[in-house]
This record gives C-alpha cells, structure tokens and sequence, in this order.
C-alpha cells in the first residue's frame, strides 16, 4: 500500500502544497485589493482573490517538478558547476512556461466573463511583466526546498546522535550491573564459607536466602531503573542474610514513605551501600551495628539514606573507592547527570551517613 504512487503521505504532501500556494494567493490577493483601493480603482474582493489565485495556482502546478529537480540535483552535490547550469536552463524554461499556462488560464477566465481574449493579447504582456519576477520565484522554490530539507537531515542526524548515545549509555549501564552483580554474589558467598566451620545450620539458612535472592536477581529483566518497591523487597532479602551471619551483632531498620514505593531507582542501587556499611561499619568492631535505610520524598524529588555506626568517614575521605561505592557513581552520573547529588558524610551520632538525591 506504501508503494501506491497516491499513497496516504504523497496526498498529504500534495494537500500542503496546495494549502501552502493558496496563502501565498490570498497574501497577495489582500495587497492587490489593497493597493487598488488606494490608486482608486475599483477592484472587488473576489475578482482580486480570483486573479491572485490565477498566477499561483499556475505556480503550484510547476512547483511540483521544480521540487523534484531540487531533490535530483542539490546545491552540495558533487558537480556544483552543473548543478548551478541545470537550475538556470530549468529557470529560464520553467518561466517561460508558466508564461503560457498562465495566458492559457487568462483566456478561459476572460470566456468566463464573457469578454474572450486572444493567446498572444494576454501572452505578450505577460511574458513582459512576469518573466524576470518568475526567475525569482523558481529561486525562492529551490531555496525554500533545500531549507526544508537540510532541516530534515539535520532532524535525522539529532535524532539518530541520540539514539547512539542512548543506546552507548545503556550499554555503558549493563556492563556496570555486571560488574556488580558477581561483586555481591562473591562477598556473599565468602560470608557463607566464613560460617561453614563455625555454623553449619546458619550457613544452610544463608544458602537457602541467597538461593531467593537469586531468584528476585534471575527474574529481574536487567534494565537500568527499577520501582523502589523492587528494590527495598531485594534489600530486606539482602539484609536477612547479614542478620544470619552476625546473629545478635547487627540490626537493621528500613523506613520507606509510601507515595515513593513506586519512583524508579537504579537497579541494585541500595545493596552495595548497605553491603559496605555492614562492612566498615560492622565487621570491624565488637560493637552491635546499626544499619538504617531511609526513603522519603524531599525537595521535588527522592532522599535515599544509608547510616550505619561505625568509625565514619577518615579525614580527608576515602583514599580509594572500592567497586560499590565507585560503581554507583558512575551510574548515577550515567542516569542523571548533574541532576543528582551523592554525598558521604559523617552523622552527628557517629557513623557514616550515605545520602543521595535522585530527581522524579
């Protein structure tokens, strides 16, 4: 059906063709009238419109193949020379003709009107007075039609530049996943080899969590975002793995606002921050630890916390960042740009406090 040569687009391209040469007419229909008025001849509305439309209806006609010369042989072609000599052969012709339509229109107008002309009494004046001006509007047509479709490359290549960054910035996305996901399955696998020898029933009971755990990571379908809900239900299941491996050592509290349970978060976003408060925070120290995780709306957007109460930040920061912390920067920086904030800092009670502000 798309080959169809008046298929639904061609119509549509035709009907803007024409809507586009009947405002030119009615534009120059309204100066006509007006001019006349002022010179004091006596010029009807209608016989105005109906003479306007006479000359640039002509011009729709021969704009059709003028466009389609214009889209044979553009200016940036590779033979400029002989483009430049094409449009001049087809200007001067192309005015010539529009000369014998237009006599052609004016002698079954005047028939109309019951005062019939000859072809060379409405000729000859005409190829005087509008052959030079009908140059210039074959000029305004090409230049009109290469505008027109510059834009539409230049749209084309916009549109196609971000598609490829779109789809770089995913691909950049699922490598870092990867990246993680093995990085928590090995450090959870290493909790389970560490209570292999000391508790066999609390590394079974790992086993069977990290077991469901897996199962929520298996029927994740891999995309950059999930909703918030997803994620807090793959934290708790996170979190029930370190209760059974610190037994009485470790408590962990999740706060989460309901009217944010469906935002969209970075997929895996929370577990490697908890994963390295648990183990700055916690396993250095015979200490109990406090693992506390808020979601809450704040500012236009979303507040992630992360706390645990551990030693906190060192002066002068961190000097090196380990894969959690390093990859969900580069995540969020993939997902948000300048968007988003991501601090570290110290909590007044003690401990080190993770915040991050996501835009919604």
């Amino acid at each position: 059906m798309s080959d169809h040569p008046l298929s639904g687009r061609s119509l549509l391209r035709l009907a803007g063709l024409g809507a586009f040469w009947t405002l030119v007419g009615l534009a120059f229909a309204s100066q006509f009238y007006l001019s006349s008025t002022l010179l004091g001849r006596s010029v009807t509305w209608g016989q105005a419109i109906g003479y306007s439309l006479g000359d640039w209806y002509v011009w729709a006609v021969l704009s059709v193949p003028v466009l389609m010369l214009a889209r044979r042989f553009p200016p940036e072609g590779a033979q400029p020379v002989r483009t430049a000599a094409i449009h001049l052969g087809s200007a001067l012709v192309c005015s010539l003709v529009y000369v014998v339509l237009r006599s052609l229109v004016g002698m079954g107008h005047s028939r109309l009107l019951g005062e019939p002309v000859s072809f060379g009494e409405v000729f000859q004046p005409l190829l005087v007075k509008t052959y030079p001006f009908n140059l210039l509007v074959y000029g305004v047509i090409i230049t009109l039609s290469h505008a027109i479709d510059y834009y539409r490359k230049y749209h084309e290549r916009t549109v196609h530049a971000l598609e490829l960054e779109k789809h770089l910035t995913e691909a950049r996305l699922q490598a870092l996943l990867r990246q993680l996901k093995p990085h928590f399955l090995f450090n959870t696998l290493n909790g389970i080899a560490s209570l292999m020898h000391s508790d066999v029933h609390a590394a079974d009971k790992m086993l069977v969590r990290l077991g469901e755990l897996l199962r929520l990571t298996m029927n994740h379908p891999g995309q950059p975002l999930t909703r918030l809900r997803e994620e807090i239900a793959f934290i708790e299941k996170y979190l029930e793995i370190e209760r059974i491996r610190f037994r009485d050592r470790l408590t962990a509290e999740v706060k989460v606002g309901s009217d944010v349970l469906d935002v969209e978060v970075p997929s895996l976003l929370l577990q490697p921050l908890v994963e390295n408060a648990i183990r700055h925070g916690t396993e250095p120290h015979s200490r109990p630890g406090r693992i506390a995780v808020e979601a809450r709306a704040e500012a236009g957007g979303l507040l992630l916390v992360v706390r645990d109460n551990g030693s906190g930040l060192p002066p002068g920061g961190f000097t090196r960042e380990g894969i959690g912390l390093g990859n969900t920067r580069a995540r969020l920086r993939e997902l948000y740009g300048d968007r988003h904030r991501f601090e570290l800092t110290n909590h007044p009670e003690g401990g080190l406090e993770v915040r991050i502000h996501l835009p919604t």
